[in-house]
């Protein structure tokens, strides 16, 4: 048996950038660039970095919603990047996704029954409404939520709420792998701690594995076993969780974790601020990319990229210079 669930091999997706009278191509936006990573079944990874860095477009190109450039996308053991479409559908049952708004990812006009009911449908996973009554209950009470929501609308829900009809949307059809992509960021604090311990408390029962885009560096140390750092479209630092939160050594990495808030003021703590904005995608800088706001640059950084450094056998990075081991 494959140890690995999802195997993600110098992906690359881009886009094209057209002008002029004749919509020729006159850039590329290079959202994903030449990123690796790996998932093990039932475990949880964590994906982090800013805006902008391409953590959106990277979990939707593994779901091959948006096509990828080049490199490889192994599920399950099976490369699924360039399969046709009626091939990829049965993959769909297995890889689903759980969008960030949920007031905007349901559709106000039906009723939660129908919502849940729609993969079910398309997928042809019940026989009768006996069957398929049984199953939106089921969902419910994985998520839950009351019998009585089965015939009310989005609008009729909090946000917290919502999410949750959005986890039992994505867990209709029995998938193996969920990307949650920011779930919680557009929830109340209060709100977020008990969606994110149903989506543990569901990945114990299920057998679910994960992987978990956020902001929110505290939400993604406590949910994740591995954490991996993006900036710019690379991955510039993957670890297990305790290991990176507690010896980062790459500058990013090093300067995103001391933004993290102190619960005890009595403790001062070292914050780095990074000179100048993030370089466009369209057109990145040489070398390393993070080279043009990083503290511990030299002229090296700034004519190659650095190559992967393996801390030990679960923690490498990419930088020529890389901090002490302590963040």
């Amino acid at each position: 048996m494959n140890k690995f669930l999802l195997e993600v091999k110098n992906l690359v997706t881009s886009f094209s950038i057209r002008g002029g009278l004749l919509a020729r191509e006159i850039g590329r936006v290079h959202a994903v660039n030449d990123v690796t990573f790996s998932i093990k079944k039932g475990e949880t990874l964590g994906l982090v970095g800013e805006s902008g860095c391409g953590k959106t477009t990277l979990g939707r190109t593994i779901l091959r919603l948006i096509e990828p450039s080049s490199g490889s996308i192994i599920f399950d053991g099976k490369d699924i990047t360039s399969i046709s479409r009626e091939e990829m559908r049965a993959y769909r049952r297995k890889m689903q996704i759980i969008f960030q708004d949920p007031y905007a990812s349901l559709n106000p006009r039906m009723t939660v029954a129908n919502i849940l009911s729609e993969p079910l449908i398309v997928h042809q996973l019940f026989t009768g409404k006996e069957e398929r009554k049984k199953r939106l209950l089921d969902l419910l009470d994985y998520v839950r939520l009351p019998k009585d929501a089965l015939n009310k609308y989005p609008h009729e829900f909090s946000g917290g709420q919502r999410q949750r009809i959005s986890i039992a949307r994505a867990l209709a059809v029995g998938p193996e792998f969920i990307i949650c992509d920011e779930p919680v960021s557009a929830l109340d604090v209060s709100v977020q701690a008990q969606v994110v311990n149903l989506l543990m408390d569901l990945q114990k029962d299920l057998g679910l594995t994960y992987l978990f885009i956020a902001h929110d560096l505290k939400v993604v140390e406590y949910i994740s076993r591995r954490v991996a750092v993006m900036y710019l479209g690379k991955v510039v630092e993957i670890a297990c969780a305790a290991e990176l939160y507690g010896s980062c050594r790459h500058p990013y990495t090093r300067a995103l974790f001391s933004a993290i808030p102190n619960p005890d003021p009595t403790i001062k703590k070292e914050r780095i601020l990074l000179e100048g904005d993030i370089p466009s995608p369209i057109n990145p800088p040489s070398g390393c990319y993070f080279h043009p706001r990083c503290f511990n640059a030299s002229e090296q950084c700034s004519k190659l990229y650095p190559p992967v450094t393996l801390e030990s056998q679960t923690h490498e990075y990419s930088c020529f210079h890389p901090v002490p081991p302590s963040c």
